[in-house]
């Protein structure tokens, strides 16, 4: 890959005493142009190349001429900075960053038209998320540091050796998705450790106040399993999660909140299966802050069956909540970053698709790989403001976090609100 120019300009010279300035050396203006060495190719050490314009007058007295010279220098810059946003057109006319990116946009459009009902934000899609999580979060250097294999996080052993993860308590349900990319997968022409993470990507990407999230391609596929037990459930207590996670990738606990924003669009199919499809929250079709809002409310009813592992009252008939996600949220190490996201749709974008960034390249590294992440399209809008489901208020809120009043906000009109479940697909 060719190398890129990142250019930056420094002023060095003239210095301040009290109000007045000393140009005793006269002004000079250094142009310092870097050059970085790509990804996917071997490390160098960075290489300054030093450009010196200089003058004997002072700045408040510069002359045309030398302003004309810093012009020509920033002009020359702004040249080296081209290559950084180079363009290559592919064969079907699309326009990326990288050539080894074209490759996507026949599986792009495979994704929307075959598995994700033609830019819909359903079941599909919920499923393609989670997938990436669970393929993901499969490495532990713990284990690693025992003499055992601890896993290779985004490498797609989740796909690749179904028959033995998806038996995993925790894996439970994600074969109906993986059996369901798996013609995809097997005409893309990419590796599975890529293809899992991209088709959460472009899934996301169809709901209404997602964030548009990265994508790499260049990871290898796995040679074995990743071992049981590395993905958290939702019985496991706030310290077994939170060590899972910093295990995994140095994950911090506001890190994990983030992630956990994959719940604003999530459906339960198998901790209660009386009741297959039932969403965590009253807005299952919008990447929004809702979750975060009715987590907090006070839980009354289970949605079907009483008795669930993992399960705890909802608010909300018809919604689900996990008692992990409700513990969560009243943790005192969690719990102040977990309200923080709520009716701050612009906090939740920026810091889930930092959190998914890192979780999508766990057990790679990054300058190995290619930043395809243009090719993902830009998510609809948000469709809805915060607000309490109708008949709940704030006087329903179970406030936990110490420092911070929960926010003011608006109840929907009408009768008490209830939840369909998310239709299969």
């Amino acid at each position: 890959m060719r190398a890129q120019r990142l250019a930056d300009l420094l002023f060095l010279g003239s210095t301040y005493r009290g109000s007045q300035l000393d140009n005793s050396a006269g002004s000079r203006f250094w142009a310092r142009t870097r050059t970085y060495k790509g990804a996917g190719t071997t490390a160098s050490k960075n290489q300054d190349t030093y450009l010196l314009l200089s003058c004997s007058s002072p700045p408040r007295t510069m002359t045309f001429a030398i302003l004309a010279s810093f012009v020509s220098a920033l002009a020359a810059l702004q040249v080296a900075n081209g290559a950084l946003t180079r363009r290559v057109t592919c064969a079907d006319g699309s326009v990326t960053s990288n050539a080894a990116c074209c490759a996507l946009f026949p599986v792009i459009q495979d994704l929307q038209a075959n598995l994700f009902d033609n830019g819909g934000c359903g079941e599909d899609v919920h499923e393609s998320l989670r997938l990436t999580f669970h393929d993901a979060i499969g490495i532990s250097p713990a284990i690693a540091a025992r003499g055992q294999f601890g896993g290779g996080g985004a490498d797609g052993s989740i796909a690749l050796f179904e028959d033995i993860e998806t038996n995993f308590h925790a894996n439970l349900g994600v074969d109906e998705i993986i059996d369901e990319q798996r013609p995809l997968l097997q005409r893309s022409n990419i590796s599975a450790a890529d293809f899992i993470q991209l088709a959460g990507a472009i899934g996301v990407a169809n709901c209404p106040g997602a964030p548009r999230l990265a994508v790499f391609v260049g990871r290898q596929d796995a040679t074995q399993p990743a071992p049981d037990l590395t993905v958290p459930e939702p019985f496991d207590t706030v310290d077994s999660i939170l060590q899972r996670f910093e295990d995994a990738g140095g994950f911090t606990p506001a890190e994990v909140v983030a992630l956990l924003a994959s719940h604003t669009i999530a459906a339960a199919d198998h901790v209660d299966p009386s009741i297959p499809g039932t969403p965590f929250d009253s807005t299952p079709e919008l990447f929004d802050t809702q979750f975060f809002i009715e987590t907090q409310l006070r839980g009354t009813l289970f949605p079907g069956t009483p008795g669930n592992q993992g399960e705890v009252e909802s608010p909300v008939p018809g919604e689900i909540r996990l008692q992990s996600d409700s513990e969560l949220a009243r943790d005192s190490r969690t719990a102040c970053e977990w309200q923080s996201f709520v009716n701050n749709q612009a906090k939740l974008q920026s810091a889930f698709a930092a959190a998914f960034r890192k979780m999508t390249i766990l057990g790679h590294d990054e300058s190995e790989l290619v930043d395809c992440s243009d090719v993902v399209q830009q998510p609809p809008p948000p469709a809805s403001a915060a607000h309490f489901p109708a008949g709940l208020s704030n006087a329903d809120i179970e406030q936990a976090c110490a420092s911070t009043p929960f926010p003011t906000l608006p109840t929907d009109p009408g009768p008490v609100t209830s939840v369909a479940p998310v239709p299969p697909s």
